[in-house]
């Protein structure tokens, strides 16, 4: 073939058609093309795209149909599928022109959505290399054969330049021929009739040439070596005066369709076709290229002999063949190999036979699995969902997450990404991201697993190209996160302790606590906390004093206060976990009353001591009672309402236990406080009957200044004034849990007379007094 490769782009109007004339002139395929010329024409066609060949000579234009191009040397691949169509012509077909090269002239006329486009396509070649004296041709549709013609009376004359004539020639009437069966007795026909019945006999450039369809009635199929083979023996004869001229045409070609076999494609032919001395030399590849010996190995193709059979081997994935996905039951594919093969012999006469092979060779439809594979990190927070293997004439339109569907690609606003990778194997992959704990992810805790399980259902929607057949590939993940009882951030604030929690998305688990009663608003607002709750976090104020804290270290400088937030279980209320936080707080006075029945009091007495004077001793009602700690004017009491002569005063809804708290500055007179715990009698559970003390809530204390005189001089000539009681609060209300609840005694109960007066309305209002020793 002349000239080098050449590549001709023709765009349609409608730019949806690219037409590629090439040609090659490497070695093998120079060789390969001595009777044929190839001009393969990749057209990238839509499913709805058709064309059309036709072919021009001297005497008009004919379109190449199916049995004209049989007939007459074409063949044309049309794989609709790949939008691939090839047309191969041999250099003996019934059009081409014959000089000084090979002329060939083609039209090619395409048509879409009713608009035709039309491409002249032309082409010369040089005078092949010289042609072996026999010369066989399996093409996918057609066989030919042709041989050196060495004839008798071969004068210098016109009339006689060719024993054989042109195809038209009236001198083909001379000549008959006879077809040999095997199985049957067949009457010779002239040429004429012999080209009705579909032959071809010609003498071009001092070959005798011979055509044939395969199928043909005169051929006989028959089994070499267990291979399939196609036979047609034609004799071409006739009777020139006293010589008679015959010429044998033998055309046999293996019929091997190909079988797959563990990732190969295999075809196989006889090694003794045409008579041979020895083993037959063997040269093959794709798509009119013969490989070079060397790269066999290298490409993955194997070749075998076996039981005087050479089978050839083509890896599914070998570079040249041609792949197409299909929806069958799942995603499949196949693929298509145009195998070319070169197959040399020699006889005993040392004359050389070359044997062309053409196949297209399609495997079954394979399984197409998609590779799918969780690459889900839970530390990173994000499903990570790798789709591979996706063959390239594959494409991604749509993905359903959990039921809602995302069309490709993915727009901004949403939280999901998915990114494409394409590959060296003309395969792609994408990876699709999707957050944990995004809404449309379904989270449950699993008992089983101790865990939430985050869950998301893909169901990928794929079309494959060209068409719009979809198939659907579903996969589902599952992210199992290990689950642990919250923990609150904490924080001590002057006033009290700040507890926040960033809610996750599994919290809802569990139950928080404030010793066993549950947190609701209702409750902190009852046990005066300042509560902040939604689905986003959860703010708790606690202020000093109220329900729930416990203190210890208690001194005149301050005290340690201790809150707890539990978490229980939800279902079971067993205790999880908690969050405890121990703050110390600085106060110079304060008063607790515990629900266990202590009081503890530290109280500055600065405030009722007359200028200059310091006291002399402390003491409650009881003088035996001394405080626990003193510095200069700040005293520290911590005793049993039930002791040191506590007063119970008794009212409708309320018990009060009230002391004293003496400094003596003189002999006179004795000046101090009034401290006293205050509980309402709803929360008291036990007060007189077993004498043990029992609160739900903790009193309410109170520090009240107060003079008066000693009970030593107090006589009624004697009798001082008592001044007017100013009650002051403390500058801390703080109702403790220590120490723990002791049993008392009462010693004696004061029933005086006059305790008894009208309350409004004239209701009748009891005032009880009883004093502890």
């Amino acid at each position: 073939m002349s000239g080098e490769k050449q590549v001709v782009h023709l765009v349609s109007r409608s730019s949806l058609l690219a037409v590629m004339l090439a040609s090659d002139t490497n070695t093998s395929t120079a060789m390969a093309f001595k009777l044929m010329f190839s001009l393969a024409l990749l057209l990238s066609l839509w499913a709805t795209a058709g064309c059309d060949f036709f072919v021009e000579d001297g005497t008009g234009t004919y379109a190449i149909t199916e049995d004209y191009a049989a007939q007459c040397g074409y063949s044309i691949s049309i794989l609709s599928l790949l939008g691939l169509v090839e047309l191969r012509a041999s250099y003996f077909s019934c059009h081409t022109e014959k000089g000084a090269g090979f002329s060939f002239r083609f039209n090619l006329i395409t048509t879409y959505e009713g608009v035709d486009a039309y491409y002249a396509l032309n082409k010369t070649c040089s005078s092949p290399l010289p042609w072996s004296p026999r010369e066989v041709t399996c093409e996918v549709n057609y066989m030919e054969v042709s041989v050196r013609s060495e004839l008798p009376c071969q004068s210098g004359s016109s009339d006689d330049s060719s024993t054989l004539g042109p195809l038209y020639s009236p001198s083909t009437e001379v000549w008959q021929v006879t077809f040999q069966n095997p199985y049957q007795q067949l009457p010779p026909m002239n040429l004429s009739q012999a080209r009705q019945e579909g032959y071809i006999f010609d003498h071009v450039h001092d070959r005798i040439v011979f055509r044939t369809p395969y199928g043909q009635p005169e051929s006989y199929h028959t089994e070499v070596t267990g291979v399939p083979v196609e036979v047609v023996h034609a004799t071409v004869f006739s009777r020139q005066s006293w010589v008679v001229v015959m010429v044998d045409l033998i055309a046999a070609c293996s019929m091997d369709e190909g079988s797959y076999d563990s990732g190969y494609m295999i075809w196989g032919t006889p090694e003794a076709l045409y008579p041979s001395l020895g083993t037959t030399q063997i040269s093959f590849g794709l798509n009119g290229n013969l490989v070079e010996q060397a790269a066999v190995v290298q490409k993955g193709f194997i070749m075998e002999r076996y039981n005087s059979t050479v089978q050839i081997g083509i890896p599914y994935d070998a570079e040249g063949g041609y792949r197409k996905s299909f929806v069958s039951d799942g995603l499949s594919e196949f693929y298509i190999f145009n195998l070319y093969l070169k197959q040399t012999s020699v006889d005993e006469r040392h004359e050389e036979t070359v044997l062309w092979f053409h196949r297209t060779l399609v495997t079954p439809l394979l399984t197409s699995p998609l590779f799918t594979e969780d690459q889900t990190d839970v530390d990173d927070g994000t499903f990570s969902i790798h789709l591979g293997k996706v063959p390239r004439d594959v494409e991604l339109t749509s993905v359903q997450l959990n039921g809602q569907e995302f069309a490709v690609p993915f727009s901004d606003s949403i939280a999901y990404t998915l990114t494409e990778v394409r590959h060296s194997n003309k395969s792609h992959s994408y990876t699709l991201k999707v957050p944990l704990h995004d809404p449309i992810v379904i989270q449950e805790f699993s008992k089983e697993n101790a865990a939430m399980l985050h869950k998301l259902d893909m169901n990928y929607t794929l079309i494959v190209k060209p068409g719009d057949e979809p198939y659907y590939h579903t996969f589902s993940v599952t992210a199992r996160m290990a689950v642990s009882p919250p923990s609150f951030d904490v924080v001590c604030t002057e006033s009290g302790i700040d507890f926040k929690l960033a809610y996750r998305s599994f919290d809802y688990l569990w139950d928080f606590t404030i010793g066993s009663d549950r947190l609701t608003p209702v409750l902190a607002a009852n046990h005066g906390y300042t509560m902040s709750n939604d689905s986003q976090s959860l703010l708790l104020s606690v202020p000093l004093f109220t329900h729930g804290y416990k203190y210890k270290d208690i001194g005149l400088n301050g005290f340690l206060g201790t809150f707890s937030i539990l978490v229980r279980d939800r279902e079971t209320a067993d205790i999880l976990t908690s969050t405890t936080k121990t703050c110390l707080f600085n106060a110079t006075e304060f008063i607790m009353c515990s629900t266990n029945g202590w009081m503890t009091v530290v109280v500055d007495l600065s405030v009722v001591l007359p200028s200059g004077e310091m006291p002399t001793r402390f003491h409650l009602l009881n003088n035996l009672c001394v405080p626990k700690a003193v510095d200069g004017t700040r005293v520290l009491f911590s005793f049993p309402l039930h002791s040191c002569g506590s007063t119970v005063k008794l009212a409708k809804e309320n018990v009060t236990y009230q002391n004293k708290i003496y400094l003596d500055t003189s002999e006179t007179a004795v000046e101090g406080m009034t401290v006293q715990c205050t509980y309402p009698l709803v929360g008291l559970h036990r007060l007189f009957s077993i004498h043990k003390f029992e609160s739900d809530k903790e009193g309410v204390g109170s520090i009240i200044p107060f003079v008066e005189t000693t009970k030593a001089t107090m006589t009624p000539a004697k009798m001082t004034t008592i001044a007017p009681q100013r009650t002051r609060s403390p500058s801390l209300h703080l109702p403790p849990s220590y120490p723990t609840a002791r049993y008392i005694k009462v010693y004696r109960v004061h029933n005086k007379p006059g305790q008894f007066s009208k309350g409004p309305k004239g209701k009748l209002q009891v005032k009880t007094l009883l004093r502890y020793a």
